[in-house]
């Protein structure tokens, strides 16, 4: 059977070169001839040279999000990591912020301060046009529905687009090419600090927000899982870690520059302009800062070769200053000039911080107390909201086994308490076990679809196990009415390897369709075996029982003995399922092309065929020499069927 014919049987299910799977195994039957309409057409095959991958439930291509939901759940993580970049790096704009250790003045990294800038302008550029390709959406949703003659109302939107406009204002890089050179040309180092904390805390708060806000429409979506959940409050965990280091690097920077001013006021030769050096950006053109000046040479040099001050200021071993809780790294970090070594250890420090609780050696300043009290804070709301889902994870994650544990100890005693033997005991223990790792934890599937109205649940069942139960030739001809009756008598069926289905001989009770795993087919009469993998089906004599006038109540003798080779999922159609089907839609099943094709396909008619065949034959031996001169022609096999009828 071609893969055109496939569409045909099942027009409504969209086949995709992922949905097949070249490895599983389908028994065929060469030599088979179907006759439909008066045409005659031979098959190679029984069934389709590739069988449609089953979804977890059952049907092909049932078990994936639908698009709408891909395409919520890849723009909500993609708006997601925009955030989370540009929370990463607006505080990489305070690293930029540097003191020379020979001259004692602030400087400005320009490599630094330019790297940044191109990374920020990128993130914002992102954003710009993700916000124009919305407002493209929008706005052919509105033209749409003003074309259906709908009102059109104020867009709720606006709000949130002109909080993202505000997002990506260049206001950091202003501030970091304009406003500090200004400022630190004049000598006003102190407030230039306090400004660019300012303008930072003016766009980063609404950030958090924003993020927030979109997290928190990130767990409405059924693609959002526990995994998802610890992932972003790790991530929110390191990125509070890293705002609050670099809030921490560019206080500290602060109270070092507090010091040199303080002890510049004390020395008479010292002006306020050498805190600042000649140059407000340094690209490391020289291997130092230049201390000269144009008029104030010597004077910069005396100022940088100060030991008093640098000892009081900017030694770890002799320090006087009250740093408070800026001491531990801050003076080393402020004078070193390796970029990632003042990203790491601001980052650490955030880490420890906001993990410890407390143990913090600080001072009386009302800016470094707040600064302590927020970290604080953020620590235990941030550790609380961490431990939190991972404990969800983690209950998860055990309560099913520890469910699956209590039924095993309940059948274990009700086992000993009945004295079974062991054998028997070992199976029924690998059973369940086999049987919860098949199914993923989940005792049984089709209980999720018990509390949903019967008409959803028949479209669901239909839409999961239509393509494999139009694998049967006789249920490729019922219309989706018949087909949706049967979908929804279906049950859900694991067998364990080594289990014996079905002996040769003992009535067959219900009709299987493998959805997973391979059994073999044995026929000790005549010695012969196959084997039936994914997409084939047993127990067809139940549709011959069925559709047999006038009906006869006892179930018709297996022809094979089912063994599973490995753990194997199947649905089961049950007898008086399949009976019910049959009786209630008889005008289906009266069709001359359904009658046709089940009386091909059932051993009773195919055995009462080669019966007929061979008396035909003996009548033709028989009688051939008294009637060798009469025209005899030999009746084909549809003809020695049609003639049974």
């Amino acid at each position: 059977m071609s893969n055109t014919e496939e569409l045909e049987i099942s027009p409504n299910y969209d086949y995709d070169d992922d949905d097949y799977n070249d490895d599983y195994y389908c028994a065929t039957d060469e030599g088979e001839e179907e006759e439909f309409g008066g045409g005659v057409k031979a098959e190679s095959n029984r069934f389709p040279d590739k069988v449609v991958r089953l979804s977890p439930f059952c049907g092909g291509g049932g078990g994936g999000k639908s698009s709408g939901e891909c395409r919520s759940w890849n723009g909500a993580a993609l708006m997601m990591l925009l955030c989370a970049a540009g929370l990463i790096v607006d505080p990489l704009f305070f690293y930029a912020f540097s003191i020379s250790d020979s001259c004692m003045c602030l400087f400005v990294d320009g490599w630094f301060a330019a790297a940044v800038t191109v990374l920020r302008c990128i993130i914002d550029a992102v954003h710009l046009c993700d916000l124009w390709l919305a407002s493209i959406r929008r706005r052919k949703r509105r033209s749409d529905t003003a074309a259906f003659g709908r009102p059109v109302t104020a867009p709720p939107y606006l709000k949130r687009s002109f909080l993202q406009l505000f997002l990506i204002l260049p206001l950091p890089q202003i501030m970091l090419w304009v406003a500090i050179p200004a400022y630190l040309e004049k000598g006003l180092i102190t407030n230039v600090m306090t400004l660019h904390l300012i303008v930072f805390l003016t766009q980063y708060v609404p950030k958090i927000y924003f993020s927030v806000v979109l997290l928190w429409q990130m767990h409405d979506l059924s693609s959002y899982t526990v995994w998802c959940g610890i992932a972003l409050n790790m991530m929110a965990y390191f990125i509070a870690s890293h705002a609050v280091g670099a809030c921490w690097f560019l206080l500290g920077i602060q109270n070092v520059v507090k010091c040199l001013k303080e002890k510049c006021t004390t020395n008479k030769d010292c002006r306020p302009i050498f805190l600042t050096c000649k140059d407000p950006f340094y690209y490391r053109t020289t291997s130092t800062v230049s201390c000269s000046g144009q008029t104030s040479r010597n004077a910069r040099l005396l100022w940088g070769e100060n030991r008093h001050v640098r000892m009081t200021c900017l030694d770890t071993d002799d320090n006087n200053f009250a740093y408070g809780t800026y001491y531990e790294w801050t003076i080393q970090l402020v004078t070193n000039e390796n970029p990632l070594e003042k990203i790491l250890l601001p980052i650490f420090w955030g880490l420890m911080t906001l993990s410890s609780f407390g143990n913090l050696k600080n001072m009386t300043d009302e800016l470094e107390v707040i600064f302590m009290i927020l970290i604080l804070t953020s620590g235990v709301l941030l550790v609380t909201m961490f431990i939190g889902s991972t404990k969800v994870f983690f209950r998860s994650m055990t309560s099913k086994k520890q469910a699956v544990h209590l039924k095993m100890r309940n059948i274990e005693w009700w086992m000993k308490k009945r004295r079974l033997p062991p054998k028997i005991i070992q199976r029924v223990r690998n059973y369940k076990w086999q049987r919860w790792a098949a199914m993923g934890g989940m005792e049984d599937e089709w209980e999720m679809l018990q509390d949903i109205p019967q008409g959803l649940r028949r479209d669901i069942k239909y839409h999961l196990c239509s393509n494999l139960i139009r694998q049967v030739p006789l249920f490729r001809h019922l219309d989706n009415l018949v087909m949706g009756n049967i979908c929804d008598r279906l049950k859900s069926l694991i067998f364990t390897a080594g289990e014996t289905i079905t002996w040769e001989g003992e009535p067959v009770r219900k009709m299987l369709f493998i959805v997973r795993g391979h059994l073999e087919c044995r026929q000790h009469s005549i010695g012969r075996s196959c084997m039936l993998g994914p997409g084939n089906f047993s127990g067809d004599e139940l549709l011959s029982w069925c559709l047999r006038r006038p009906f006869v109540n006892v179930l018709p003798p297996s022809s094979f003995t089912l063994v599973t080779l490995e753990t194997t999922e199947a649905l089961g159609l049950d007898a008086h399922d399949l009976k019910y089907v049959t009786q209630h839609f008889r005008y289906t099943f009266a069709k001359e092309r359904v009658k046709r094709s089940a009386r091909y396909y059932s051993p009773g008619w195919r055995s009462w065929a080669v019966v007929a065949i061979q008396l035909a034959w003996r009548r033709y031996k028989r009688h051939q020499p008294f009637t060798a001169s009469l025209p005899f022609v030999m009746p084909t096999a549809e003809e020695a069927v049609n003639s049974i009828v």
